[in-house]
């Protein structure tokens, strides 16, 4: 097997401190593996993304080692129309990136520009 660089063994060093740290917190562990699971299939040559979410990896360890954190969840929006709270009618959900989830780099979220562009 190849050498690894220093990116790889960087995620897999947060790797092992997530689940380290995430012991005796309900969902975590299976959380942090579902989140390593779901981001293997990135390819090697897409570093600002595996940068991105390595980052992302870092304040995660913070906030579970804080002592605040008593469990690991996930905040997701509901699939399907979303009702304006005035019931004015419903707006579309966000896109989302095919796995269930919203992917902070495409954008998505963003007031949308006018077709007169102002």
């Amino acid at each position: 097997m190849s050498r690894l660089s220093r990116l790889q063994r960087q995620v897999l060093s947060l790797y092992r401190e997530l689940l380290r740290a995430g012991r005796g917190k309900p969902g975590a562990e299976a959380r942090v593996r579902a989140e390593f699971r779901q981001h293997a299939r990135l390819p090697r040559s897409d570093v600002l993304r595996i940068e991105y979410l390595y980052r992302r990896g870092r304040r995660q360890l913070q906030l579970l080692r804080s002592g605040h954190a008593t469990a690991m969840g996930a905040f997701v929006r509901p699939r399907g129309p979303i009702e304006e709270p005035d019931g004015a009618g419903a707006r579309k959900a966000p896109p989302e990136d095919g796995d269930g989830t919203r992917s902070p780099l495409d954008g998505a979220g963003s007031p949308e520009t006018p077709p007169n562009g102002r």
